[in-house]
């Protein structure tokens, strides 16, 4: 988290935040007329996906999510009118998301739409081996990131005003024909193991179709936790947010247990009873009971899900070489796209042995 940069409104901030603070403050000003003192900006996160920022005054702290700057964006990519839409949609639903408090998309203001939402006060972990909690905490965490991944595919989305926010139907289908796309138009190299995906996926989607609200990056870091307790008091980043088949963002969310501590924070080789949490099998049980749904995921649905974040990956990677995002590291997302691939190829190989 970096430090936060304070002014006293109208003077300008000394670090070059990608808009003007002060018009900003003036917008809010006249927006909320009882704010006291002056305006303080925190960039929050790498600014990767859409820039985040919480914006402070001396009465009131509130969230500012914003598209990039960017003049090139892919259709559909960084739209926060969706995100606005679902976490207004779900605001009266039984999964939990900030309070949403206005929605603006004069560019004049700080040069993209932008919205503003609640700040909440909790906790959000990024490493899923959970290092700073116990083993009881730990396990109370993962049951508490089932639970609520259920709830999420329990609600109505035709009741909570979301029809029309994606096609529900042919869900995996029109995902790997997109990132297959996705794929082609980021590459700066070829890669044996996307391509081999790239053949097998469209040819292994399992029979049967069904639609929920689909998170898209369901992952422990998009939970904030009470400050004290494990329960979830937000589900965060609606970014990748549609309509769309429930088992991949369930695939989505168990990559941590294939991926390993330097791959994201995963939890791929450690001693999983002795730090208290649960395997995958174990999770995918008790999201199954409180879903009450009968089919889990599949090995397609993992393979799946590792081909979507390796592409994914490479399509942030570009997006970094071409000024689009803050990141510096699209070398080190490229070796991680490179290492996701080959672990879904690994899986396919082994459903080769096994007979499967």
């Amino acid at each position: 988290m970096t430090k936060a940069h304070a002014i006293e409104a109208p003077r300008a901030p000394n670090v070059d935040l990608g808009f003007d603070v002060r018009r900003l403050d003036r917008f809010l000003r006249q927006t909320w007329i009882d704010l006291k003192g002056g305006i303080a900006i925190e960039p929050v996160g790498a600014a990767q996906s859409n820039p985040t920022f919480y914006v402070s005054y001396d009465n009131r702290s509130i969230v500012l999510r914003k598209q990039p700057a960017a003049i090139n964006l892919p259709p559909l990519t960084h739209a926060i009118d969706r995100e606005y839409r679902i976490i207004n949609a779900l605001a009266a639903s039984d999964v939990p998301v900030p309070k949403t408090l206005h929605y603006c998309d004069d560019i004049s203001i700080i040069g993209t739409p932008f919205y503003l939402m609640e700040r909440l006060v909790g906790r959000v972990f990024f490493n899923y081996a959970l290092p700073e909690l116990n083993k009881q905490e730990r396990r109370a965490i993962y049951v508490a990131m089932a639970e609520m991944m259920a709830r999420l595919h329990q609600v109505d989305w035709a009741e909570v005003g979301l029809a029309g926010y994606g096609r529900p139907s042919d869900y995996f289908s029109r995902q790997i024909a997109r990132w297959t796309s996705q794929w082609r138009l980021a590459k700066t190299r070829e890669n044996v193991d996307v391509n081999c995906l790239i053949s097998w996926l469209p040819k292994q989607i399992p029979p049967g179709d069904e639609a929920s609200i689909n998170h898209g990056d369901f992952r422990l870091a998009n939970l904030m936790f009470h400050p004290t307790e494990s329960r979830i008091i937000a589900v965060l980043d609606w970014e990748h947010s549609t309509l769309g088949h429930p088992l991949a963002d369930v695939a989505h969310n168990c990559m941590a247990w294939h991926m390993r501590p330097n791959e994201f924070n995963g939890i791929r080789g450690l001693d999983l009873t002795e730090l208290g949490i649960p395997s995958q099998d174990e999770y995918l049980a008790h999201y199954l009971a409180c879903s009450e749904r009968k089919q889990g995921i599949t090995t397609f649905h993992l393979i799946f899900s590792l081909f979507r974040c390796a592409v994914t990956l490479e399509v942030i990677a570009a997006s970094s070489r071409a000024g689009n995002t803050s990141s510096d590291n699209a070398v080190e997302l490229s070796a991680q796209s490179v290492a996701l691939a080959r672990r879904a190829v690994e899986l396919i190989e082994q459903t080769r042995r096994d007979g499967r």
